[in-house]
């Protein structure tokens, strides 16, 4: 029996950098910089003044119509590669511009306090009874 591997958790893109190789992850940003002959692309996000870049192997997703400037979400697995750091291999990169960026990011912060809330709230469970 095969499982289907566990859904990608959200990332801002300035987590991404400490998730685990091979981990699935969701993550956006503004694509800054798109390299075809490389598969490479390179979204990034400002958080407390700093610009956080992602890096993006785009060779799954292509071709693809980079639109510079947009904003884009991605899900895909992370790879370290000696000299580069953390790489997304995207297999969904979708242009999201227009999207408002700060309700997104609250609604992950929501979204990550009910599953904390909801971990600490899970009662143990009994298996019923017989009743016969």
């Amino acid at each position: 029996m095969s499982m289907l591997p566990p859904a990608a958790v959200f990332r801002f893109p300035w987590e991404v950098n400490s998730v685990k190789e091979g981990e699935s992850v969701r993550t956006f940003g503004r694509l800054v910089c798109y390299q075809p002959d490389e598969s490479r692309a390179t979204l990034t996000a400002q958080h407390a003044s700093k610009e956080h870049p992602v890096l993006v192997h785009t060779q799954f997703v292509e071709p693809f119509n980079p639109i510079i400037g947009a904003q884009y979400l991605v899900l895909g697995e992370t790879e370290n590669y000696e000299g580069v750091g953390v790489v997304v291999r995207a297999r969904v990169l979708n242009c999201v511009d227009g999207v408002n960026i700060a309700l997104l990011q609250k609604a992950v912060t929501e979204q990550r306090s009910f599953f904390t809330e909801r971990e600490c709230k899970q009662p143990e469970v009994t298996p019923p009874e017989d009743v016969t």
